[in-house]
């Protein structure tokens, strides 16, 4: 009998970037391991080499199989994952299976999860972790798998992890040296059933953490770290207490990690060192600098990772001036928490926005908005609903539909908006819903309104774009 027919095997689900880094370090490690991926797609060399088994468009789970390590995408209740629970066969993600695999004297963790900022934050923390002589590496969610990053550190001396409500839902055992939650608002409500649920799944993260630092600011992230206040730090965008960051007139200022927290505070940075400047980079700066002072970066490194600090692509980035109006590129904001914090920033508006909501409520966004939007323009699959909600908590504002589904809709769309704009507004694509509708992705989105924005010139009769 093939021996091969009798060994346990671990199953992969999903051959996506992470259950191809799930699959490639179970396989190093001498593991059988099946890969069981529902569409057909290119099958990485080295898993080949590896002899890694790849099953397209199987559905049920191969005999003896001993584990399940799922990818993000796949939901709870997937045929295949349910029938693991049936059959007691235990289903995590990638994030447990890195901390299973993970060395004597590898590098400590400090992770971070959010419904926004998630990117922004842990970049800001990895870059003042260098900027302290860290070798920091960004993983997880970001940049590098982490069973990669486990299974061959190098040089590296400390992990700033991304993890998302995903990644969570299938970790019970990380114990990070420090974890953050930035906030939790309504999200991928269609995956985990109710905001309840995935707010569980948010606070795995503090269930092990050696400290626990939250947003004193964020209702849901203060109720997730009450059971730990023994060990948690706060901070807010206010006047900081003892044993929390804040802000002191312009300055980011720590009460936590000093000699005497009682009495004192040091000065981190200043706010004119957040940039892009906006109320809710303030708080992705101070909850890196909270996980960047519990592993002891020093004050001056704060403040010198913050000036070294470049925000990814499509986060509030401003495009062009047009005729006096600025077009900014928010197409990160793929929910409505992040777009509130995007039409925040700015006091008279022209909204892009439209996309999937995911099941979320966008009401209180459009009441919340409401004074500072001068006109809307809609697009994507949930445009309607965004629409229905305007005109309900703000009637007078003009609001202008465009359909399609095509990407050239975007040409269209900025078209409206520059005319609907006047001089000192700002033309904000803070959508409210994730792109797949219309776009490979949120950078595909944001990409089509750049272009669409340099496009102006001819097309509307606008002064020519003033690039600052």
């Amino acid at each position: 009998m093939d021996a091969q027919a009798v060994r346990g095997c671990v199953v992969v689900a999903g051959l996506g970037v992470s259950g191809a880094a799930a699959a490639r370090g179970l396989a190093q490690g001498g593991e059988r391991v099946v890969v069981l991926e529902q569409r057909e797609r290119p099958i990485p060399e080295i898993l080949s080499e590896l002899g890694v088994e790849v099953r397209f468009g199987e559905q049920e789970l191969p005999a003896r199989t001993e584990l399940v390590v799922t990818s993000p995408g796949w939901k709870p209740d997937h045929p295949l994952l349910r029938a693991a629970a049936s059959a007691g066969i235990e289903v995590i993600g990638e994030v447990e299976l890195a901390w299973r695999l993970r060395h004597d004297g590898a590098p400590p963790w400090l992770a971070l999860t959010g419904t926004n900022g998630k990117t922004t934050a842990v970049r800001m923390l990895t870059s003042m972790l260098n900027a302290a002589g860290e070798r920091a590496l960004a993983v997880g969610n970001v940049g590098t798998p982490i069973v990669d990053a486990v299974l061959d550190p190098g040089d590296t001396t400390v992990l700033a992890v991304e993890l998302s409500s995903f990644q969570l839902h299938w970790s019970a055992s990380p114990a990070p040296k420090a974890a953050a939650v930035l906030n939790v608002a309504p999200d991928h409500i269609d995956w985990h059933g109710s905001l309840e649920e995935y707010a569980r799944a948010k606070a795995r993260i503090f269930a092990r953490a050696e400290r626990v630092i939250y947003n004193a600011d964020d209702p849901w992230a203060a109720r997730l770290a009450e059971p730990y206040r023994d060990r948690a730090v706060g901070w807010t965008l206010g006047a900081p207490r003892p044993g929390q960051l804040g802000v002191v007139e312009d300055l980011l200022v720590d009460r936590a990690f000093t000699d005497d927290p009682v009495r004192s505070a040091e000065e981190l940075a200043a706010l004119s060192d957040v940039h892009p400047f906006a109320p809710h980079n303030v708080a992705n700066a101070l909850a890196a600098a909270a996980l960047a002072r519990s592993h002891g970066v020093p004050p001056g490194a704060v403040r010198q990772g913050l000036a070294d600090f470049r925000p990814d692509p499509h986060r509030i980035a401003h495009v062009a001036r047009v005729g006096d109006v600025d077009y900014v590129d928010d197409s990160k904001a793929t929910n409505p928490h992040a777009a509130a914090a995007s039409l925040a920033a700015y006091a008279s508006i022209v909204w892009i926005a439209g996309g999937q909501l995911k099941g979320a409520d966008v009401d209180d966004l459009v009441r919340r908005a409401a004074p500072r939007l001068r006109g809307a323009v809609l697009l994507g699959a949930d445009r309607e609903r965004i629409a229905e909600a305007l005109a309900r908590h703000a009637a007078n504002v003009p609001v202008l539909e465009v359909a399609g589904d095509d990407t050239g809709v975007m040409d269209r769309v900025v078209t409206e908006a520059a005319r609907l704009a006047s001089p000192g507004d700002t033309v904000l694509l803070a959508p409210a819903g994730a792109s797949l509708d219309m776009f490979p992705g949120y950078g595909a989105r944001g990409e089509a309104f750049a272009r669409a924005v340099r496009n102006l010139t001819g097309l509307t009769g606008l002064p020519g774009l003033a690039e600052r």
